[in-house]
């Protein structure tokens, strides 16, 4: 963040001195800020003429660096040596390498059977796939050639993979033959099979071997079903095409639990850049140092993840549980690995401070200077775990934003304070502040997080959206013309921001907003709890809370227990938060990217349905919740 601070004084003739100065220039001069990210990451590619951004007083109609030309790919693989590019590990231990420039070879080769299969620009390739090097790989073959990469994980159900890649009709599949998960092999092939059958467009499928040797592949009984990937390289002026900034990259998906997934085009362009501020300003990530995030490839960290490539680091993957073969095996492996950047779930951090994992006496993370936190507001008790029993002298960056600009609106400082419970910093180049339901920005109150500038990471497009009715209606219908992103949030006096859940999930008992995470944030506090979920549920003309809670192993669920929640509750945040009733249940509805579904709860409850449980990690956990329709 200090050489981006003196180079844009260089360049720009200014007097910045901090993180707070900075941020007001970045979004008071949209294009010479964003030029500066192009140049200070070093883009490959040809940024053409000014301007750099056309219609910049129109969030729907700005179009960035509409002369430029580059190849996403090409960013990526620009590093060559035989520094290690990835690193993978599995849960049973085995560990794979692979440098830039083996990397770069492995993607020609893989973009050459792409382009023997018909694959051309706008195409689209879709992944059925783990966290693994070959899911690179194809991504970046597919994307050096200009088609369209889009990818979810295996944990995905059949109806839940249709419902994303049914409406992209992909024309070459990428699958895995299964996964391992908490030690329990599962087999994939059925589901490949009838995906293939269940997608016309589909011309070829690339059956990657995770779970077997590639020689048993080929004693399939219908093997000739699956392509094999040829040795068939090709030239690097054929390999990486570039194409204008705003060339479709990927297509990700909503969380589909109350509805088809909507289908979000991010250009290649916007993608890079914002992933290269993110990971360079935001992150402190550096060339040859070590990033893992544990994720899957159906989350958009997946896709943040692989981009450190273009910053010349190591990409760490894990593929598996969190908790396999051990509570902190996440911890064992930044260790062996000497990381210096480790991103994972609020919820995880609050799990492994439940199971009374303690890093900073069992392990040595020296090299560690960045733990990164998204998926759900980090409660201001994690903050205190992290810096009591994991590391006292590193960075905790809690991360919110979304798929739905493959990026952040808040996230982390380097140069600045960590507050406990406060997102640290508004992103550069990001106007995002807090609306009152007058519309009207307002500081140290809750209300509606917006971002009221364009910014180049917005979505291209909606699939199947022509006219870009679905799109507008996402965003910009709420406050015209400016970007309502549908968080519950409070800006802090000092420049922070509290995330206090969903607005579309927040409670309103007797006319009073509450963000569902307020109360989280007292609940699993508790050592009794590990996780909590709750609802609003009408009650004549008012709303009442319940909250259904997920209890520790051998903990009873009493009366005692439940006076004690409330009291927590009442006086931690305040007596309208004490819910109605507090239910104990067996488990609590998750999405694939390990994210509570509160609207699925309150769909059961309601009695309409969830119309897309394949997007549920868990959906056998809904059942239960029937049996409070008439609560």
């Amino acid at each position: 963040m200090t050489a981006f601070i003196e180079f844009v004084n260089r360049r720009e003739g200014l007097r910045v001195s901090n993180y707070e100065e900075l941020y007001e220039w970045s979004i008071s001069a949209i294009e010479p800020f964003w030029r500066s990210i192009w140049d200070f990451a070093s883009i490959v590619g040809d940024s053409g003429p000014p301007p750099f951004v056309e219609n910049e007083k129109d969030m729907l109609g700005a179009r960035w660096f509409p002369r430029a030309r580059l190849n996403f790919a090409e960013n990526l693989l620009k590093h060559e040596s035989n520094q290690p590019a990835l690193i993978s590990w599995s849960e049973e231990g085995k560990r794979e390498e692979l440098s830039f420039n083996e990397l770069r070879r492995e993607v020609a080769r893989v973009a050459g059977s792409l382009r023997r299969l018909g694959v051309k620009a706008n195409d689209r390739v879709a992944g059925f796939v783990a966290n693994v090097p070959a899911a690179v790989v194809a991504m970046l073959a597919t994307t050096s050639l200009g088609a369209i990469w889009s990818s979810c994980s295996p944990e995905f159900g059949l109806q839940g993979i249709l419902d994303r890649f049914g409406q992209i009709r992909p024309k070459v599949l990428f699958a895995v033959d299964g996964y391992q998960y908490a030690g329990k092999k599962i087999d994939c092939l059925e589901r490949v099979r009838q995906l293939q059958k269940a997608i016309p467009a589909l011309k070829g499928t690339i059956l990657i071997p995770n779970l077997r040797e590639e020689s048993e592949l080929d004693l399939l009984s219908d093997a000739e079903l699956f392509g094999r990937l040829k040795s068939v390289s090709i030239d690097e002026d054929e390999l990486f095409v570039r194409r204008p900034f705003d060339h479709p990259l990927y297509i990700m998906y909503s969380s589909g639990t109350t509805g088809l997934p909507k289908c979000m085009v991010h250009g290649a362009g916007g993608t890079l850049l914002q992933h290269s501020k993110e990971l360079i300003l935001h992150t402190d990530l550096k060339p040859q140092e070590r990033i893992l995030y544990f994720t899957t490839c159906g989350w958009m960290m997946w896709n943040w993840l692989v981009s450190s490539l273009s910053v010349g680091a190591t990409v760490v993957l894990y593929d598996g549980s969190p908790f396999y073969p051990n509570d902190a095996v996440l911890f064992d492996l930044a260790e062996q690995e000497r990381l210096n950047i480790v991103g994972v779930s609020a919820k995880y951090l609050a799990l492994v401070e439940k199971k009374g994992v303690t890093p900073l006496r069992s392990h040595d993370l020296s090299q560690l200077k960045t733990i990164l936190s998204t998926g759900s507001p980090l409660a201001p008790h994690s903050y205190d775990y992290v810096y009591q029993r994991v590391k006292k002298d590193v960075c905790l960056a809690s991360i919110s934003g979304g798929t739905d600009l493959i990026s952040c609106f808040v996230l982390g400082n380097p140069i600045g304070p960590v507050f406990r419970g406060e997102i640290q910093a508004r992103g550069l180049g990001m106007a995002v502040e807090v609306f009152n339901e007058q519309g009207k920005p307002v500081v140290g109150e809750r209300g509606e997080l917006v971002c009221t500038k364009p910014f180049p990471s917005m979505p291209v497009q909606f699939w199947n959206d022509p006219d870009g009715e679905i799109y507008r209606e996402a965003y910009f219908n709420y406050f015209p013309g400016i970007w309502r992103h549908g968080d519950w949030a409070e800006l802090t006096p000092s420049g922070g921001m509290i995330v206090h859940g969903r607005s579309d999930a927040t409670l309103n008992p007797a006319g009073v907003r509450i963000g569902t995470a307020e109360i989280y944030r007292q609940v699993e506090s508790m050592e009794e709890i590990l996780e909590s979920l709750a609802v609003g549920h009408p009650q004549g003309e008012d709303t009442e809370i319940l909250l259904f809670i997920r209890l520790r192993e051998g903990v009873e669920f009493t009366e005692d227990l439940i006076g004690r929640i409330k009291q927590q509750i009442r006086s931690g945040a305040s007596p309208r938060h004490v819910p109605s009733r507090i239910i104990a249940v067996p488990d609590l509805p998750r999405t694939i990217s390990g994210k509570i579904s509160e609207l699925a709860v309150r769909n059961i409850l309601r009695g309409e349905a969830v119309t897309n449980r394949d997007a549920l990690a868990n959906p056998e956990s809904l059942e239960f919740f029937r049996r409070y329709q008439a609560v």
